[in-house]
């Protein structure tokens, strides 16, 4: 099993979603949490040790996490999605988004495709 963790700002509506949309995937564990100390559910370091691989919505959430978290970051794999703050939780177009891109970087197709 892949240890995955999505990571935005306020854990509000990108992170989260990007949960909800893989959650049920045999494959991996994933989780959700944010930079912002407003965040729903903040990251801490237990979640950064938990977690295989990170995905960021955008490079400023990869920079914080290596500046907030810089030893238990170096050896991990961090990779910037690119996803804008500009969906709602679950938006259609972000659930589409994360099945295509994060079966992309994962090279595991969505469970749900039928």
């Amino acid at each position: 099993m892949c240890n995955v963790l999505f990571i935005c700002s306020r854990n509000q509506w990108r992170s989260p979603t990007g949960e909800q949309v893989w959650k049920n995937h045999s494959a991996i564990n994933v989780r959700s949490a944010g930079t912002s100390p407003r965040a729903k559910k903040t990251v801490n370091t237990q979640d950064i040790q938990w977690a295989d691989i990170i995905f960021t919505m955008e490079e400023k959430h990869k920079c914080r996490l290596k500046g907030q978290f810089a030893r238990q970051t170096k050896y991990k794999d961090i990779r910037v999605l690119d996803v804008p703050d500009e969906y709602r939780y679950m938006d259609p177009a972000l659930v589409q988004l994360f099945k295509e891109v994060v079966s992309m970087h994962l090279g595991i197709s969505y469970p749900f495709n039928a």
